[in-house]
């Protein structure tokens, strides 16, 4: 099996308006994909399909080649890690960053679950790895932005998922932390070996591309305006296209960064 996420022509509709119109994607093993689009594209909606909080009013999508509806989309959807700021709302201020990694585990958030000590060792090496083991007895409520969203990745890679989604995972950092949070992705993407999960990056700014994000999806108005490898996709006319406005696309070293040409 070559493929971790298909994405055969979903629509999700309400009432007479489609959110998401006949969209196609394919994840492939090895691929780190980031996804673009203005506010009102379709990216939350696409999230939320993906990991089963709605339905698609029609198609179809399949993880691991297992297909939505006619499995136990609860069980298959822990093979898929989730990052958002939503679940920093959710997390006990007094709860420890060992135990928010642990949680992730059981996907649960406010960890009741029985915790093993294999459980809390696994948890430690995940910290190590994210630069974050000094942390490890800490309250979430005196992390800071930029720890708590390392935590929340040592957390969603707990349960060793095959598909990783970072939804705009650099909301809320400083210039700073934001590109040593980026730095810390690039090198997750660039680990390898087989249980290195496809990343997916939802995003606004073309900045936080980090060289390791192989393709690209864009999204306009529910429907998929390009889709492939990063260097075909992302172009001035394709940005141009996808957020509405004239734009201008450049790149420095492995960067980009994108200007409007309006007068």
């Amino acid at each position: 099996m070559t493929s971790i996420l298909e994405v055969n022509d979903v629509r999700v509709s309400r009432g007479r308006i489609d959110i998401l119109k006949n969209v196609n994607w394919r994840v492939r093993r090895g691929e780190h994909w980031v996804v673009l689009g203005a506010n009102g594209s379709g990216k939350t909606t696409l999230l939320k399909a993906l990991t089963g909080l709605l339905s698609p009013s029609a198609g179809n999508f399949a993880l691991l080649g297992r297909r939505y509806g006619t499995c136990d989309w609860r069980d298959l959807r822990l093979e898929i890690g989730v990052v958002t700021s939503v679940f920093t709302f959710s997390i006990p201020p007094a709860e420890r960053a060992l135990d928010t990694v642990v949680s992730g585990k059981y996907a649960q958030l406010d960890l009741w679950h029985r915790v093993s000590a294999a459980d809390r060792r696994a948890a430690r090496r995940l910290l190590q790895a994210s630069g974050l083991a000094h942390l490890a007895g800490r309250e979430w409520l005196y992390l800071s932005q930029g720890e708590r969203q390392r935590v929340l990745i040592a957390r969603a890679l707990m349960a060793r998922p095959r598909l990783l989604i970072l939804d705009e995972p650099c909301a809320g950092l400083d210039p700073v932390a934001r590109e040593a949070f980026l730095l810390f992705i690039d090198r997750l993407a660039r680990q390898g070996g087989p249980r290195t999960p496809a990343l997916v990056l939802v995003t606004h700014h073309v900045e936080e591309i980090m060289p390791a994000f192989t393709h690209a999806l864009l999204l306009r108005t529910g429907q998929v305006l390009a889709a492939g490898p990063r260097g075909t996709i992302l172009t001035s006319a394709n940005l141009s296209a996808t957020f509405g406005a004239p734009l201008r696309l450049a790149r420095t070293g492995t960067r980009y960064r994108l200007a409007s040409t309006r007068a």
